[in-house]
């Protein structure tokens, strides 16, 4: 999730000077804007190589990390704000790190593909798996190992005493709050510990 009005609206969610934990970070464009534009300080987790360099390169703190091994590495409320952009849906164990989320943050973010999103809906019944711009990939390549809808996450949060402070979907970066499990192609949430 890359485009300028995405992450503006995620940014919107971040108090402005907050300590940030950005796990999965990608590039660290998401990081990089909050320090520049936010006065948040922080550290981004990423596994992958590449990645790791972009954020060195655009002067982000990274730490090279498995996300799968846990966020050990940290003390209880370290952080103000825990992100999780377009990360969920790659964990084998996403409620285990839901709760290292708000173990080791304030407030966590997340925001991850909406399964319910209607174009997605009428795949299905048209027998095939969804293929679109948000969920571009065929089911046998795709490198998410689960998909959730939005309504999905709302029991995941209640299931494991997660108050959610903002919750509302995103379409081509517009958020959506009317109906969002059907009209938007990712979900967005803001929660805390409950």
């Amino acid at each position: 999730m890359t485009d300028k009005a995405t992450l503006h609206t995620i940014a919107k969610l971040v108090p402005p000077g907050s300590r940030v934990l950005d796990l999965g970070c990608g590039d660290g464009a998401l990081l990089d804007f909050l320090q520049r534009h936010r006065g948040c300080s922080g550290y981004g987790i990423e596994i992958a190589d590449e990645n790791v360099l972009a954020c060195v390169k655009r002067g982000v703190n990274v730490i090279q990390l498995n996300l799968d091994q846990g966020l050990t590495v940290f003390e209880d409320d370290s952080f103000d704000v825990v992100l999780q952009i377009d990360t969920l849906q790659h964990l084998r164990n996403a409620e285990w790190m839901l709760r290292e989320t708000v173990r080791v943050g304030k407030v966590g973010i997340v925001a991850f593909p909406n399964f319910a999103h209607w174009p997605n809906r009428l795949s299905i019944v048209r027998g095939r798996m969804p293929v679109t711009k948000r969920l571009p990939y065929q089911w046998y390549d795709t490198p998410n190992i689960r998909v959730g809808t939005y309504k999905d996450f709302e029991v995941l949060a209640t299931r494991n005493r997660l108050t959610i402070l903002d919750a509302f979907g995103l379409q081509d970066g517009e958020e959506r709050r009317l109906l969002p499990n059907l009209t938007a192609s990712t979900a967005v949430f803001k929660f805390e510990r409950g």
